[in-house]
């Protein structure tokens, strides 16, 4: 009976998104400044309302271009889309 319970929480472990801290690893000296990243957001049609850093990620909250709310993680230094927060 207790088997049961153990493989749905492994299972559901193991489900989960990465942490952001494994996303985004590059060093702090190779980061790009926010206004960069929101400007190039913006210019491809999304409405940013806030961005923070987590675990080494800039993560966006934002409307993107199709009016849709993200919460969207990119790395600082490149500015690549490394995922999203449901």
């Amino acid at each position: 009976m207790l088997l049961r319970p153990a493989l749905t929480a492994l299972v559901l472990l193991t489900a989960l998104p990465a942490a952001a801290s494994d996303r985004c690893t590059a060093p702090k000296d190779t980061w790009h400044p926010v206004e960069e990243l929101t400007a190039e957001l913006t210019a491809k049609g999304w409405t940013v309302q806030n961005v923070k850093t987590d675990d080494g990620c800039y993560e966006v909250y934002a409307k993107d271009d199709k009016g849709k709310r993200v919460e969207a993680f990119f790395d600082p230094a490149s500015f690549e889309l490394v995922g999203y927060d449901d």
